[in-house]
């Protein structure tokens, strides 16, 4: 059966309330920074796509339930040096930022199972890796393995360039057919579970970008005027939140800020 782009949405989009209500992490001191930024007729074209294949394909809530299946993973460990703050981080930690995504997206039919893990040493990449950069194409297009229903997974430092600061950022599903050695998320090695930056190592990151990865956008896309995160039940949102903001309301439409929401930035 051949997969259409939008495949991973349609399929989230099904179970999405088991997912995004379900964000509970450590408060912040600054605004968690996320490179997966779109803007409003991007948004507009992927869901005119989106429309375009749920129509092609007939899907129903029984044909999407049929195509439950287990997501390949492959961690590309993008290190500066061989030690930790290098970017060489330690098996475990991956294995446990494994267990970690798969619980969060228990029930929604989806489940990610690691294939491998490379390291591969390269100061460039390390620092200067980030969104739309020939930098990130030389990388992935080396190290990128499987095909549109596999992730890949690189971490990296973010240290300078158009990435600085960053913790992570992904591609779309309607992005993989025009350019599919481009497809994947690229994270900051000390996001993962153990890592060393604070308030944002326990996992939910790299959650985060895996949501943009199906298909899923933020929360507050759009501010309060726009549709959000295109699923029917998650409240508007103005702007991200920071911390743990618990009962903001930054809209007048029903319901608070859905500040648990992993497409979040709480």
């Amino acid at each position: 059966m051949v997969l259409l782009p939008s495949f991973w949405k349609m399929l989230l989009f099904t179970f999405a309330p088991l997912l995004i209500a379900s964000n509970v992490i450590a408060q912040s001191n600054e605004p968690r920074q996320c490179g997966s930024e779109l803007s409003p007729d991007e948004v507009a074209k992927m869901e005119a796509a989106f429309s375009n294949d749920a129509a092609t394909l007939g899907l129903t809530s029984q044909t999407l339930d049929a195509m439950k299946r287990t997501i390949p993973v492959y961690f590309h460990v993008i290190q500066n040096d061989t030690s930790i703050e290098g970017g060489n981080v330690p098996d475990k930690q991956i294995h446990k930022q494994m267990d970690y995504m798969n619980n969060a997206f228990k029930g929604t039919g989806f489940k990610f199972k690691l294939k491998s893990i490379d390291h591969t040493t390269n100061k460039t990449w390390f620092e200067l890796v980030g969104p739309k950069t020939t930098i990130q194409t030389d990388m992935k297009t080396l190290l990128r393995k499987g095909d549109a229903i596999t992730l890949n997974v690189y971490t990296v430092g973010f240290k300078r360039g158009t990435g600085h600061g960053l913790l992570g950022y992904a591609t779309y599903p309607s992005a993989y057919q025009s350019n599919p050695k481009d497809d994947g998320i690229v994270l900051l090695y000390s996001a993962l579970p153990g890592g060393s930056r604070p308030d944002f190592n326990l996992g939910a990151q790299l959650v985060h970008e895996v949501g943009h990865w199906v298909g899923l956008y933020h929360t507050f896309e759009g501010d309060c005027d726009g549709r959000g995160d295109y699923v029917d039940d998650t409240p508007a949102e103005y702007i991200p939140s920071d911390g743990c903001p618990i009962g903001r309301d930054t809209c007048s439409s029903p319901g608070v800020d859905p500040i648990h929401n992993y497409m979040d930035y709480s």
